[in-house]
């Protein structure tokens, strides 16, 4: 599904569900928190950490999340997310399409 596809969903259910959009600050805090909630798995599952038996586990759950506030934040600062990554893309192509070959510490 495409980027704005996604963004137009999250729009939907906000709109039916969410009664209204956090403001874009308080979406910006809960975006760190799902961040953090990732790093905890990901410290704990790929990491030297171990697991809490309060610890959530499902990376893809909290994956979901940053995905669902970032798209919230897109959708009230109206920044075409699709347009935006199709750019990044194109320019990481151009930048680094020799970069990571050559690279020592990836190719050893």
């Amino acid at each position: 599904m495409p980027i704005t596809e996604l963004q137009k969903q999250v729009d939907v259910w906000i709109k039916k569900y969410g009664v209204r959009y956090f403001n874009e600050l308080t979406n910006m805090a809960v975006l760190t928190e799902e961040v953090g909630e990732v790093a905890r798995i990901i410290a704990r599952k790929y990491g030297e950490q171990s697991f809490k038996q309060t610890d959530h586990k499902d990376l893809g759950e909290e994956l979901s999340d940053v995905l669902f506030v970032l798209l919230c934040l897109a959708n009230q600062t109206n920044t075409d997310l699709q347009k935006a990554f199709d750019k990044k893309m194109q320019l990481k192509t151009e930048r680094d399409s020799n970069r990571h070959q050559n690279n020592k510490k990836l190719n050893s």
